[in-house]
């Protein structure tokens, strides 16, 4: 039987396109470790609607 791990899974959304008032929503779901990372995720990821690189936060 496997111990449970540190490991959750986060969504990231888009920090410029939420702020731009347009239709649509860029999210990724990736995985961190609560122990090592306790505070927000953030990660530059592609946005589709907005065709840029983008900062994306974690939401709860």
């Amino acid at each position: 039987m496997a111990k449970k791990g540190n490991r959750v899974q986060v969504i990231l959304e888009c920090t410029e396109h939420k702020n731009s008032g347009m239709s649509g929503m860029s999210r990724y779901i990736t995985t961190k470790n609560r122990k090592n990372k306790p505070e927000r995720l953030e990660l530059k990821k592609y946005n589709p609607i907005l065709r840029k690189m983008t900062i994306h936060r974690e939401i709860k």
